[in-house]
């Protein structure tokens, strides 16, 4: 199965994971890139307030179409229960261009499990998978268990 994993990643964290998923199912990876700075304090600031308005980002052009894939796999940070800005961009932009679909978020303590919601409503589509980690798991790499139960779901 042709697979695309695509994140946002303002940390690594979301990142790292997507690296760790699109190495397992030999993937094709792209990130996406927020043309806001969202560095720092105040970019995380900026980020959780912007989340919470369902704001859209402007991110810069894909080098991959999610037309041409079987899977395509996204990934968010979970920002105030919500997804990243960039996220909700790609997902307004490529609706209805994905074959199958699922989705995975980081997070720091809770809400994973309503940007998940959030994103599947956007998206118009059901997921086949879901995926929740939080920031502790995905820089201990202590989610193997989670990746392995996510990867079992996809090959269904």
């Amino acid at each position: 199965m042709k697979t695309l994993v695509v994140f946002y990643s303002r940390t690594g964290c979301t990142k790292k994971v997507s690296e760790k998923i699109a190495s397992i199912l030999n993937a094709d990876l792209e990130e996406l890139g927020d043309k806001q700075n969202r560095s720092g304090a105040i970019g995380y600031l900026k980020s959780g307030r912007d989340a919470m308005k369902k704001k859209m980002a402007q991110i810069f052009p894909l080098k991959y179409n999610p037309a041409d894939y079987d899977l395509v796999i996204i990934g968010t940070p979970t920002w105030a229960f919500n997804m990243a800005c960039a996220i909700r961009t790609y997902l307004v932009e490529q609706k209805g261009k994905m074959k199958k679909i699922a989705f995975f978020a980081t997070h720091g303590s809770d809400g994973a499990e309503r940007a998940i919601k959030n994103m599947a409503d956007l998206s118009g589509e059901t997921p086949i998978a879901a995926l929740t980690i939080t920031s502790r798991e995905a820089m201990k790499e202590d989610y193997n268990n989670k990746l392995e139960f996510f990867i079992s779901e996809l090959n269904k």
